[in-house]
């Protein structure tokens, strides 16, 4: 009889929880992270409203290609969705816009309002300083505050594109098997079951143990789906690919923390025990001075943090090296024409080399985050022997 998706235990509704879960809390820590930021008022008033005469002069010249600001454009989050340039016209997709100031209340526009230095509202998109790359509120005696930003940006809209595609497939895969569990598989599902086989057998199985692996399986599968699909639309350079979402510290710290949660909620007395009073270990590192309890307890809030930093680092470090790559082109090609061409060749053959590695890079990583999130949880489920 075919392998039906771990019994069809992991229902719809399930599959719907686990990722609108995932969706809401990565977006309050972002709203979060921006409330935080709304305490920072400054009463400063600019000087470059001083310099209107230099900022016209500079804007007629032709600017320089800069690197590392290219770069960083492209790998952090955006109030739009950038597709391409030509020449000097920048071709993007605006985003819904979502302010609340203390002063003026609610707004609610299109980022397309603020390109281009433009204002509205009072609101502007800032350029310089600390507020670079954020919405700052400017009054007309020039005090400059900073509202609560709930806006879809980039990251948000490839969360929502990325959620929706997971719920497609595994609900269309889902209601196959339930409608016809004697066929053989076919298509999408020939091509999901495997790697479900293998997460259900070599991490869950193996890690939690085969009494207690079911009930983690639905987190575990999600978790790597979402981290698996999202590491391959990061790469696709076209929309609605590009975002660097699980290059987002945000995302990837919501992902650890469920891990956190969901480890310390399952942790029984023997994880407990073993944690203040661990077992082999000298009694004069535990008795008087507890080193290692304090190193286990430590352990129990590093594990995530490690969690969230890998799959943040190597994901954003994939695409900086990539990009710096495709800078080369461009750096070499202002020293001279012909050297430009002849760097693009080695520089394109370097970038398709690394997006094959950043092929199996996105499997890694997302197998990596699952199989230490179910040693984990076997580590908090383990009985005493």
């Amino acid at each position: 009889m075919p392998f039906k998706i771990y019994s069809v235990k992991m229902t719809s509704k399930k599959t719907i929880f686990i990722l609108a879960l995932l969706f809401v809390t990565s977006f309050s820590f972002r709203a979060l992270a921006n409330a935080e930021e709304h305490n920072s008022t400054t009463t400063e008033v600019e000087e470059e409203h001083t310099a209107n005469n230099e900022d016209a002069e500079h804007a007629e010249q032709e600017e320089e290609f800069n690197p590392g600001t290219m770069i960083i454009e492209h790998v952090i989050d955006a109030h739009d969705w950038h597709i391409m340039t030509i020449g000097h016209k920048h071709i993007s997709i605006p985003l819904p816009i979502i302010l609340y100031s203390e002063h003026s209340g609610f707004h609610v526009f299109m980022s397309s309002a603020l390109a281009h230095g433009h204002s509205h509202n009072g609101f502007k998109l800032h350029d310089k300083g600390e507020y670079k790359g954020k919405i700052i509120e400017e009054k007309e005696n020039g005090e400059i505050y900073k509202p609560y930003d709930f806006s879809i940006t980039k990251n948000v809209l490839s969360l929502f594109v990325s959620i929706s595609l997971l719920l497609w497939i595994f609900l269309s895969i889902s209601k196959k098997y339930k409608n016809n569990p004697n066929i053989a598989p076919k298509g999408m599902q020939s091509l999901l079951e495997p790697l479900i086989i293998f997460i259900r057998d070599d991490v869950a199985k193996a890690s939690i143990g085969e009494k207690k692996y079911m009930k983690y399986l639905p987190f575990l599968l999600t978790i790597f789906f979402f981290i698996f699909i999202n590491n391959l639309l990061g790469l696709i350079p076209i929309f609605p690919g590009g975002a660097n979402l699980t290059g987002n510290i945000a995302v990837t710290m919501v992902l650890a923390l469920f891990t956190f949660a969901i480890t310390t909620f399952s942790g029984n007395k023997n994880y407990w025990v073993h944690m203040v009073n661990t077992p082999g270990v000298p009694w004069w590192l535990k008795f008087p001075i507890p080193l290692m309890p304090i190193v286990e307890i430590m352990g129990v809030f590093i594990k995530p943090f490690v969690l969230m930093v890998r799959l943040f680092a190597n994901i954003t470090a994939g695409h900086i090296v990539g990009l710096g790559f495709i800078s080369l082109i461009f750096i070499f090609g202002e020293i001279n024409m012909g050297l430009g061409y002849g760097v693009s060749i080695v520089s394109i053959a370097f970038k398709v080399f690394l997006m094959v590695l950043e092929l199996l890079v996105a499997f890694i990583q997302a197998y990596v985050f699952t199989l230490l999130s179910a040693l984990y949880f076997g580590m908090a489920t383990e009985e005493s022997h």
